[in-house]
C-alpha cells in the first residue's frame, strides 16, 4: 500500500452510517493523514507529531492504536483481521522507537491508516476472514528466533569482551 496523498474518508458511506465505524475512520486519519507537509504529497498525523517526543510519544501513540484495534475487534473483526491490526501496530510501535529512523518510518507506513483500510475490506469485500492462528504461531517462532540470535549474540560478546581481558 503506497502512502495516503489525501485526507479522504476510508471508508465506505453504509460502514460511516455505523457511528463506531465512522469514529475510527476520523480517529485514524487523525493520528496519520491529517496534516500535509506543504509542497509535497507527504500527510502526517498526530502519531508522527507524538513520535517527536521520546519515550512517552511512542507509548500513548500505541496505546491510541491499541484503542483503534480493540474498538475494531469489538465490532465483530475477524481473528484473522485481529492479528494482522496487531502487526501493523507492533511493527509502527518497534520501528518508532529507534530515534529519527522511526520517525521517518512513521512518515510512510502509517499503521492505523492501514489498519482502517483492512477494516474497510473485511467489512466491504469480506476479506481478512479466518483463525488468527497461523499467525500468531508465526510471531511467536519469529520471536523465539530472534530472542535465540540476540542471545547467541549477547553470549559472543561478552566471550569476546572476556578474551580482550
Amino acid at each position: 500500500m503506497s502512502s495516503p496523498i489525501t485526507n479522504d474518508l476510508i471508508l465506505t458511506e453504509r460502514q460511516l452510517a455505523v457511528p463506531q465505524l465512522k469514529w475510527i475512520d476520523g480517529f485514524s486519519r487523525l493520528l496519520d493523514t491529517k496534516f500535509r507537509i506543504p509542497g509535497t504529497s507527504i500527510r502526517f498525523g498526530a502519531d508522527f507529531l507524538l513520535g517527536l517526543v521520546p519515550g512517552a510519544g511512542d507509548l500513548v501513540s500505541l496505546g491510541m492504536s491499541g484503542v483503534l484495534v480493540a474498538t475494531m475487534a469489538k465490532n465483530g473483526a475477524s481473528g484473522m483481521l485481529v492479528a494482522r491490526m496487531l502487526f501493523n501496530v507492533t511493527l509502527d510501535a518497534l520501528v518508532g522507537t529507534i530515534p529519527i529512523l522511526g520517525n521517518i518510518f512513521d512518515l510512510f507506513y502509517k499503521a492505523n491508516y492501514r489498519n482502517a483500510v483492512l477494516m474497510r475490506e473485511y467489512y466491504g469485500e469480506g476479506e481478512h476472514t479466518g483463525s488468527a492462528w497461523p499467525v500468531v504461531i508465526g510471531v511467536i517462532v519469529a520471536t523465539l528466533a530472534i530472542s535465540g540470535l540476540m542471545i547467541w549474540a549477547s553470549v559472543a560478546v561478552l566471550g569476546w569482551l572476556w578474551g580482550l581481558l
